[in-house]
Order: C-alpha cells, then sequence, then structure tokens
C-alpha cells in the first residue's frame, strides 16, 4: 500500500505521515528533506539557486541515509528548500530516488508537495493536506519560538505566502491537489482530530480496494 500525502508548508502532513507510517508498519519518506538537504548544501557553498546545474549536481550526489532532520529545520534552510524545488535538474536528480522508495516490497508512506501527481499517481490512497496560511504560519511561529528563533508571526506568514505562491506556481511539478485525492482542511482541527480524520481516510480507501484486513 502507498500512501501519498501532499500540501503546502506547515499543513501537518509530515506528522500525518509518520503516524501513519509506524500504524501500519511501512516505511515513511519526508520528500521535503531531500529539498532541504539540496538547499542547505548551496547555502553552505554559497551556489546561487539560479546555477541550475550546481544544484543538480548536489541532488545527484545526496546521501540519503546521512540527512539530518534537526538540523535541516531551520528556517533559512526551508526558504532555500523550497527555491531549489523550482529548479527541474533537482527535480529530475530526485524523481528516481522517491519513486523506487515508493516501490519497494509492502509499500510505503511519503509526503511533500507532488507525490501523488508525479512521484507515485498509482498511490491507492491520496491525501492533501492543507490550512488556512494564517493557521499554518501561527504552528510554524510557535515551533521556531520553541526552538529559540526570534523571528515574529507577520515573518512567518510572510514567508509562507511566498512558499505557496512558488510551489504552486512552479513550471515543474507544481503543487497541486490530484484529482483523485482526498481533501483534508485541518484549520479547526487539532492533532488529534486532524489524525482521525487521516485514518478515517486510509481506512475507507482499504476498505474499497479490499485490502482492509
Amino acid at each position: 500500500m502507498i500512501i501519498a500525502i501532499d500540501g503546502p508548508a506547515a499543513s501537518g502532513k509530515g506528522t500525518l505521515a509518520r503516524r501513519l507510517a509506524v500504524h501500519y508498519g511501512l516505511p515513511h519518506l519526508d520528500t521535503g528533506l531531500l529539498y532541504r538537504a539540496v538547499g542547505s548544501a548551496a547555502l553552505a557553498r554559497a551556489i546561487p539557486f539560479d546555477d541550475a546545474d550546481a544544484l543538480g549536481r548536489i541532488a545527484a550526489g545526496l546521501d540519503v541515509a546521512a540527512l539530518d532532520p534537526e538540523a535541516l529545520k531551520a528556517g533559512p534552510v526551508g526558504e532555500a528548500a523550497s527555491r531549489v524545488a523550482a529548479v527541474p535538474q533537482v527535480r529530475a536528480a530526485l524523481l528516481r530516488l522517491q519513486q523506487d522508495f515508493a516501490r519497494q516490497p509492502g509499500g510505503a508512506v511519503l509526503d511533500g508537495r507532488d507525490i501523488a501527481t508525479v512521484i507515485a499517481p498509482d498511490a491507492q490512497v491520496k491525501i492533501f493536506v492543507t490550512a488556512s496560511p494564517e493557521v499554518r504560519a501561527e504552528r510554524r511561529y510557535r515551533e521556531f519560538a520553541g526552538r529559540g528563533d526570534t523571528a515574529s508571526y507577520d515573518e512567518v506568514l510572510a514567508d509562507i505566502r511566498r512558499r505557496d505562491e512558488r510551489d504552486s506556481g512552479r513550471a515543474s511539478a507544481p503543487l497541486v491537489r490530484a484529482p483523485d485525492a482526498v481533501l483534508l482542511d485541518n484549520s479547526a482541527l487539532d492533532r488529534d482530530q486532524s489524525w482521525q480524520a487521516a485514518l478515517a481516510i486510509v481506512e475507507a480507501k482499504r476498505r474499497e480496494t479490499g485490502s482492509a484486513t
């Protein structure tokens, strides 16, 4: 069973993906970490975001096993990830890695921006997780504050809106809801309610396909 979860920044898709992976005993890949890793490397090496070939080489040489999720959650890295994700050479270099992960025996859970539309369009379960920009900004602001980041709420909201515009407007694999993806708007839901809603979606799809046990 492949579970594909897409959605904008700070929508909670990663949290849901991790919980679903544990619940069903499936491997999980946060594809956003791949782009964060490329963006982080570009920042560290002072590579311009318009140097598509250099960014593509970074993506091609990425060591997934060496990714450090905590180190890749810093604010500047998130902005860098959104920018490199719009580079076709980067997306092409990471495409097969993500598809191979999705197609491993038994299935997997992947979350990102183009899982249901590009990476795993044949996924049995597709969920598009979203929330209003204001709600997502509040979540990200609290996350940053908990780590000692001094960014203001207004700065976080502006960043969320910039990333939404860039992710949805890019020419290569834009953020869009797949026609057959179930919409989960968790603007008014707490974490447990959002989890229960996602679990219900997956169980409904399993019954529909006859894979429920």
